[in-house]
């Protein structure tokens, strides 16, 4: 067993753990801005999840999924960002 696949088996069970926490804190709320930080933070986990599945299979096409993922997820925390500064400032 060498230290790539020592590392999968101990992050897959930490991000599993960090995703079901997020999932707790999107459903959860109470606000909305809790529940954006927490479908952003559900993102990077996937993106995470993306960078092991390219690890463990080996194929760096993975990791283009990864990039455009990342781009989503920033374009949805600007816009989001964007809506709640214009529905405070009113």
């Amino acid at each position: 067993m060498n230290y790539l696949e020592i590392a999968f088996w101990i992050a897959t069970p930490l991000m599993s753990l960090s995703i079901l926490l997020a999932v707790y804190r999107l459903v959860r709320g109470p606000t909305s801005a809790d529940r954006a930080i927490a479908l952003d933070l559900l993102a990077n986990f996937g993106i995470g999840v993306i960078a092991l599945i390219s690890i463990v299979y080996q194929h760096a096409v993975f990791l283009d999924v990864a990039i455009v993922l990342a781009l989503v997820a920033y374009l949805a925390t600007v816009t989001f960002a964007y809506y709640i500064e214009k529905r405070l400032g009113q």
